[in-house]
């Protein structure tokens, strides 16, 4: 279990634009009177957009204020779920899915890359590029996959992270999905013997 705590650096302000706010009052329209609060769960992730793909303090007690829920209940919330981060993350925020399908099919080569050319677990590297390791991403059919910011990139392996890193230092385009051409979760193509 991975412990997660608020960042020490934290910013002295924090606000929602009025488009936000606008959001997350029809967010809490869908739940009954008297129920807000189960909006908290939206209002966190748009909070986290807010502030640059993390969530400061100040964050989560402005979302504390507006679904008028004690500020711990907030936190003990952000601090549960791993979409959640109490850290500064990347401009580009690489999740590496480390369970049991995408390591059997190599997800410990994905994270030997992201430690060679961005640097230490949790670290923004000077290109603004930070990776974290995390529960299952859903897509275990093409595993190994990882998510950057909100793009899923599957069918990796050493090699295709490697490459994918180093476009995204270049400012290059990458290739969502899957990396080897396979569409949706249809078999791997198989050379044929000509024997």
């Amino acid at each position: 279990m991975t412990i997660k705590r608020l960042d020490i650096n934290q910013p002295n302000s924090f606000s929602f634009s009025n488009g936000d706010l606008k959001v997350i009052n029809k967010i809490i329209q869908n739940y009954p009177e008297g129920r807000k609060q189960s909006a908290v769960v939206p209002s966190l992730y748009i909070a986290q957009k807010r502030a640059g793909g993390w969530l400061p303090e100040k964050a989560i007690l402005k979302v504390s204020e507006i679904l008028e829920m004690p500020k711990i209940r907030v936190l003990e919330i952000a601090s549960f779920y791993s979409m959640f981060n109490l850290k500064p993350t990347g401009d580009y925020f690489i999740q590496v899915c480390g369970t049991t399908p995408c390591w059997l099919r190599g997800s410990d080569h994905i994270k030997k890359a992201c430690s060679e050319l961005i640097g230490d677990e949790g670290e923004v590297s000077g290109n603004r590029i930070s990776w974290l390791e995390v529960e299952c991403l859903g897509a275990c059919v093409n595993a190994p996959a990882v998510q950057i910011n909100e793009d899923y990139y599957e069918d990796l392996n050493y090699e295709n992270m490697i490459n994918l890193i180093n476009n995204i230092k270049d400012k290059k385009t990458i290739k969502i999905g899957s990396q080897i051409g396979r569409r949706s979760s249809e078999p791997k193509k198989v050379e044929k013997d000509n024997a």
